[in-house]
C-alpha cells in the first residue's frame, strides 16, 4: 500500500506543473456541473490561462451567499451534489464564524490523503518504525450543533474527520469517539489522559499547545518524570496548527528518548496542503496531486486593486506570497489567509510565514509571524526562557509620545531578567527584518519593544471567553490593532 505511493511522491520533484494542471482539469470538469461553473463560463475554460480570466480571487465574503444556499440544502452550487458537512473556522470582519464546505471528495482526496501521506513519508524516513504495533493518540475538536441546519452539520474539521473516518481506525486510536468529540476541553483533557494512560501509545497527532496540556495531565496521573516511562514505544508526533518553535524545548524536556521524531503537517479547514518529508529540513513539501489547485499573490501586491496572481510553476524562491486555493469542496480561487515562502522549487518546498491579517505594519515595519517566531527562539535561547503563548500589537503613542510594539507573553520558564529578554528579542527582530531595523534606527520612529509577562493560564481564559478553548483554535500572534491584546491584558489584570 505505502510503497507505490512513495514512488508517486517522487514525481513531485520533476512534474510539479503537470500534476497541478491535471488537478485543475479535474476540478474544472466537476465545476462545469455547478451553478458557479455556469455563471463563470466553465464550458469555455480549458486551460489555466482561461481559468485565471474567468473570475477574480475570492474571500469568504464573495462565497458566503453560495455557501449559505448550500447549507440550506441546495445542490450543485459550488460543487456537484449536496455538501452536508461544514467546518467552523474563525470569523471574518463581518461574521463571528466562517463555515467552510467539506465535500465527500474533499474528505477523501485531500484531508484523509494527507493523513495517509504523513505516514508514508514517515515510514520512508524510519524503516524500523513500529507505530502500527500500538495506538495513536489523536486530539480533535467538537461538533457545533447550535450552528446546524436541517440540511447541514457544523463542527471543527477534526470532528468532521472523526465522524466520517473508517470505523476500523477507531480500533487503533485513543481516546474513544465520544471523548474525542466532547465540547468542554478541560473535561475532555482529563478523560483523554485517563483513557490513554495505560495504552501502548506509539504516535501523537494534534496541535502542539493542546497536546502539551493533555500530556501534562498524563504526567500528573502517572507520577513519572518523562513521557517515555509512560509510553515506552512512543516514537513520533505529527503536529500542526501552530508553529512548533515555542514548544520545542518543552517537548524535548518531557520526552527525552533519542528515538522520538517530530513531523510538521499543514492541514486546515480548507484542505491539507503540506508535509515535512525531511526531518533535517523545517520546510514542507507542497502536496501537488490532491484536490487542490494553488495560486499565489506576492504579498507586496496584496492590497493592490489588480494584484499579480501566479500559478505554482511561476513562483520564485524566498518571496513572501499569499496563498490562493481552488478545491474539491467548492472553494474557487479562494484567498485562504495564509502566507508562505518557497525554499525550493524542485521539489516545491515552503515554510508558513504567517497570515495575511496577522502582522504588524503600523509604522511601515512589516513584521510577520515568521519574524516573530524566529526572534523569540533567539531570545529564549540567550536567556534560558521558554514560552507557552504570546500575542503582540502596536502601541501607537503613549503618554510620552512614544510608539513601540507591546508583547504579552506567557512563559513556562520565565527569564531571570525580562529587560534582557526584551533587548535580545528586539535585536533579533532587527536582524531578521530590515524594515523593522530601519524604523528602530536611533529610536526615531519606533522605541524598543515592551514585554509584559502574562500570568499562567490567561490565554486559555481568553480562548474560553471566545468559545475557542481546545480543538484547532489558537491565539492570534500578531495584530495591527489593539483589540485582542487589550482584552487579554484586562483578563491578566483581574
Amino acid at each position: 500500500m505505502f510503497l507505490p505511493r512513495q514512488h508517486q511522491l517522487d514525481r513531485y520533484a520533476t512534474e510539479g506543473e503537470q500534476l497541478q494542471r491535471k488537478v485543475l482539469d479535474h476540478l474544472l470538469a466537476k465545476g462545469r456541473k455547478t451553478l458557479w461553473g455556469w455563471e463563470h463560463g466553465f464550458d469555455e475554460v480549458d486551460s489555466y490561462e482561461k481559468f485565471r480570466q474567468s473570475s477574480n480571487v475570492n474571500t469568504y465574503e464573495e462565497l458566503k451567499e453560495y455557501i449559505e444556499r448550500m447549507r440550506h440544502g441546495e445542490r450543485n452550487v459550488l460543487w456537484p451534489g449536496q455538501i452536508r458537512w461544514y467546518a467552523k473556522s474563525s470569523g471574518t470582519t463581518n461574521d463571528k464564524s466562517k463555515f467552510i464546505p467539506v465535500s465527500n471528495d474533499g474528505l477523501h482526496d485531500t484531508h484523509y490523503r494527507g493523513g495517509t501521506d504523513a505516514v508514508v513519508w514517515y515510514l520512508r524516513n524510519n524503516r524500523e518504525s513500529r507505530i502500527f504495533d500500538g495506538n495513536a493518540l489523536i486530539l480533535g475538536g467538537s461538533h457545533a450543533p447550535n450552528y446546524n441546519l436541517k440540511h447541514s452539520l457544523v463542527g471543527d474539521l477534526s470532528a468532521i474527520l472523526i465522524e466520517n473516518i473508517n470505523p476500523l481506525v477507531n480500533l487503533i486510536r485513543v481516546p474513544k469517539k465520544e471523548t474525542a468529540l466532547l465540547c468542554d476541553f478541560e473535561q475532555k483533557r482529563d478523560r483523554i489522559a485517563h483513557e490513554a494512560l495505560n495504552k501502548n501509545v506509539t504516535n501523537l497527532s494534534g496541535v502542539p499547545s493542546w497536546m502539551l496540556s493533555v500530556l501534562d495531565r498524563v504526567m500528573e496521573l502517572s507520577g513519572k518524570q518523562h513521557l517515555e516511562e509512560v509510553w515506552p514505544n512512543l516514537e513520533v508526533f505529527f503536529h500542526g496548527g501552530v508553529a512548533f518553535t515555542p514548544y520545542r524545548e518543552q517537548y524535548h524536556r518531557l520526552i527525552t528518548t533519542p528515538k522520538m521524531h517530530y513531523m510538521e503537517t499543514y492541514n486546515a479547514s480548507e484542505g491539507f496542503f503540506g508535509l515535512q518529508d525531511d526531518p533535517s529540513d523545517p520546510s514542507m513539501s507542497l502536496m501537488l496531486d490532491y484536490g487542490v489547485f494553488y495560486e499565489f499573490i506576492p504579498m507586496n501586491e496584496l492590497s493592490n486593486d489588480s494584484p499579480t496572481v501566479v500559478p505554482l510553476w511561476e513562483v520564485e524562491k524566498d518571496k513572501n506570497y499569499a496563498m490562493v486555493i481552488t478545491t474539491s469542496s467548492g472553494l474557487w480561487r479562494y484567498l485562504i489567509g495564509d502566507t508562505v515562502r518557497f525554499t525550493s522549487l524542485q521539489p516545491y518546498k515552503f515554510i508558513i510565514t504567517g497570515r495575511t491579517k496577522s502582522f504588524i505594519n503600523a509604522f511601515g515595519e512589516e513584521l510577520i509571524v515568521d519574524n516573530a517566531e524566529r526572534g523569540l527562539e533567539v531570545a529564549c535561547k540567550s536567556t534560558d526562557a521558554e514560552i507557552r503563548e504570546y500575542t503582540a500589537a502596536p502601541v501607537f503613542m503613549d503618554e510620552h509620545g512614544q510608539c513601540r510594539h507591546q508583547w504579552l507573553i506567557e512563559f513556562t520558564k520565565e527569564p531571570q531578567d525580562i529587560e534582557a529578554f526584551a533587548h535580545r528579542l528586539d535585536l533579533a527582530l532587527q536582524t531578521l527584518n530590515s524594515d523593522y531595523e530601519a524604523k528602530r534606527y536611533k529610536n526615531i520612529t519606533l522605541q524598543r519593544l515592551e514585554v509584559i509577562p502574562a500570568r499562567r493560564g490567561v490565554f486559555d481564559e481568553w480562548l474560553r471567553s471566545q468559545g475557542k478553548l481546545g480543538g484547532q483554535h489558537k491565539v492570534p500572534r500578531l495584530s495591527n490593532d489593539r483589540r485582542i491584546i487589550e482584552q487579554i491584558l484586562k483578563l491578566n489584570a483581574s
